[in-house]
């Protein structure tokens, strides 16, 4: 549990600043790494792309999808707007 809280702060801090330069916070940054890498996980899965298991496998997962999850919310925003 605590494995993947750690890789969910770290991939939703790394996604925070390569969307909007900046993170979202400690807490908001577990959520986003641990929503995106089961995100990135499907994402991944569905394309036919396979990593590796591991620690730089499941962080590198966790960040694409928390960036996908994020680009993703962002279009949502500038759609309803």
């Amino acid at each position: 549990m605590l494995y993947v809280l750690l890789v969910g702060l770290v991939a939703g801090a790394i996604a925070g600043l390569i969307v909007r330069g900046k993170g979202y916070g400690c807490l908001l940054n577990i959520v986003v790494g641990v929503i995106g890498a089961w995100f990135g996980n499907w994402l991944l899965h569905e394309l036919g792309i396979f990593v590796n298991s591991g620690l730089f496998g499941n962080l590198l997962t966790a960040v694409i999808g928390a960036v996908a999850l994020l680009g993703l919310v962002g279009l949502i925003r500038k759609l309803a707007n």
